[in-house]
């Protein structure tokens, strides 16, 4: 059942086969299950400024980065805010976040990142966020795993999710190129940023949204969960169909 959305996708971009050797990792929903704290944190301070700002908003915007997240849904009310209240804005929403319960990690993703290194890849991180309480965590919680080399941070872009630039820059930094990689996403701005750049998309479910959400932003294949994906790792090593 793998082998029609890979052939598709091989068909779609001209390229005879996979080669694979590294597949990218979002961070937020993936490997922690963070998710909660940032729309607890972006809910409650944008209240603080007088915009309406739901939960389900939260996760539709994940992987945006934080200043972009703030002119789009201040602009939905009529706002505007300067850069510098931005700024403002942001380090307030950072420090809502590290005030929340650390957020666990998702199970299934140690799992599936043994596998994926044992099988003689590598993990790469590319992610939309800029909290330093998650990204310091990564190497303690997935030891010899990811190196700060391979890893796209908002740090390290310009545009965020759903621009392709993330995942362009990652395959800049892992010397690949896109028939070499695969992505794993929970959100559908990192499906389309994943897809633009020509990736290849695996999407797991992790949060609330329906499935046809992550599906029509175009994602390849669907799992209910990292264990679920995890469990069929070995079956996936398809991507020589």
């Amino acid at each position: 059942m793998y082998n029609i959305p890979v052939k598709q996708y091989l068909s779609e971009n001209g390229y005879p086969r996979f080669s694979l050797r590294a597949v990218l990792f979002d961070m937020d929903g993936v490997l922690y299950d963070s998710m909660p704290n940032h729309a607890f944190s972006w809910t409650k301070t944008m209240l603080n400024h007088g915009i309406i700002m739901t939960e389900e908003d939260a996760y539709l915007h994940e992987g945006r980065v934080g200043d972009e997240t703030i002119q789009i849904v201040a602009a939905r009310e009529g706002k505007v805010f300067s850069a510098e209240e931005r700024k403002h804005i942001y380090k307030e929403k950072t420090n809502w976040f590290a005030s929340c319960q650390e957020a666990p990690v998702i199970p299934g993703s140690l799992a599936l990142l043994q596998k994926v290194t044992a099988g003689g890849l590598f993990a790469m991180l590319v992610t939309g966020s800029g909290q330093p309480s998650l990204i310091d965590r990564v190497n303690l919680d997935f030891p010899d795993i990811f190196t700060r080399d391979r890893m796209v941070t908002s740090f390290d872009v310009k545009k965020g999710k759903p621009h392709p630039e993330p995942y362009l820059t990652a395959l800049q930094k892992g010397s690949l190129q896109p028939f070499e990689a695969i992505v794993i996403e929970n959100a559908p701005l990192g499906i389309e940023s994943a897809r633009a750049a020509g990736l290849f998309v695996i999407a797991v479910n992790t949060g609330p949204l329906p499935d046809s959400v992550l599906m029509d932003a175009g994602a390849n294949l669907l799992f209910p969960s990292l264990i679920a994906l995890s469990d069929e790792w070995e079956n996936l090593q398809l991507l020589n169909p």
